[in-house]
């Protein structure tokens, strides 16, 4: 089992929200009399079903309640056994799924607020990712500015699924708040679902939408990149998270090729896809969606051409390797600390502050 390094950065820590009556604290007087009056429970996602083996190891899963719903469990578990330094949160809960933009948009500045005070308060090492109402690009752009004066916040927090591609222009005011605050945008594995999350419709299946998320991942960085995303905001940092990485040699290749072919269509595009994924795009460990064989892995990871792509995840408290496991096996020492330190460090300037 590959060793891991004391002080590391775990980039995709998620804390579980009980319910959508823990954010009554945090919502006005007007918003939580509508959830009150409407009954509302949860917004619930099936992105990862409760009784899914890959949603919590058992050990994870507390007595009562969701897996990674309690501060002290996470530390426990996900922090204390690595030596983390710091591990930044990414709430998975449905308010991105909401239609109303009014709704939406209150949802996501209570849920940013529960995260700061019931998490980032209770532990010095927790760094939290703002999560956007992305209905409305002035209000999340909003709500950028509010919670970017926390220095706690590191990242804005994107589904990869949702109603358009990111590449489009309507999303380019949010990427200037992100470079400005010197925040980094995450674009997390999951959809909210307004719209099929396959380009050939829905599947019947959990392991179809799982598995298309990689086809999802492919198709928004080729948007950022041909828009000339990297292009207007050279300084902006794209985290892939829960994303895979093995596919990326193979999609660049792609990509260059034609790219390359009809480039006067994108005179904007003033650097090939391959040195800007390696300049401004990374991508967490977990899920490892590589060979078990360490050196099938390792000719991988050679092909994709540079060891500051991946960043250290363990995905808590969703469980995609085994037992202790976190770091594949045959990984040298200098790409575990570039892995667990460096690459983090470089991608979050504000975790250096």
């Amino acid at each position: 089992m590959t060793s891991v390094v004391p002080g590391g950065v775990d980039c995709d820590l998620h804390p579980a929200l009980p319910g959508l009556q823990s954010l009554l604290p945090y919502l006005n007087d007007y918003w939580s009399d509508q959830v009150t009056s409407r009954g509302m429970v949860d917004l619930v996602s099936q992105s990862y079903p409760p009784n899914s083996p890959i949603t919590a190891r058992p050990d994870w899963r507390p007595t009562q309640g969701k897996p990674g719903s309690v501060v002290a469990d996470l530390t426990r578990q996900a922090l204390d056994p690595y030596g983390t330094r710091f591990g930044i949160c990414n709430p998975l809960y449905g308010v991105q799924m909401v239609f109303s933009e009014d709704m939406q948009s209150a949802f996501c500045s209570a849920l940013n607020d529960w995260l700061a005070r019931e998490w980032l308060d209770k532990d010095d090492r927790l760094r939290g990712s703002i999560v956007v109402p992305i209905q409305s690009t002035e209000k999340a752009v909003a709500e950028i500015e509010r919670c970017a004066q926390d220095k706690r916040f590191v990242q804005v927090l994107m589904l990869v699924s949702g109603d358009m591609p990111l590449g489009r222009r309507i999303y380019w005011p949010i990427y200037e708040a992100c470079e400005r605050n010197g925040l980094a945008l995450g674009v997390h594995a999951g959809s909210n679902y307004h719209n099929q999350p396959s380009p050939v419709g829905w599947g019947s299946y959990h392991a179809e939408d799982y598995v298309g998320n990689s086809q999802a991942f492919q198709t928004q960085l080729t948007s950022l990149i041909i828009e000339g995303v990297f292009a207007k905001f050279p300084n902006l940092k794209v985290v892939m998270l829960e994303s895979g990485f093995t596919w990326l040699p193979t999609y660049l290749w792609r990509l260059q090729k034609f790219w390359r072919g009809v480039r006067m269509e994108t005179p904007w595009v003033d650097r090939s896809p391959q040195e800007i994924v390696r300049s401004n795009v990374r991508f967490s460990l977990q899920p490892v969606d590589g060979p078990p064989d360490p050196a099938m892995l390792e000719r991988v990871i050679d092909h994709m051409q540079s060891e500051d792509l991946i960043l250290f995840s363990t995905d808590y408290p969703h469980w995609q390797f085994d037992g202790e496991a976190v770091l594949p096996d045959g990984l040298s020492s200098d790409l575990v600390r570039k892995i667990m330190i460096d690459n983090p460090l470089a991608t979050y300037p504000r975790l250096n502050a």
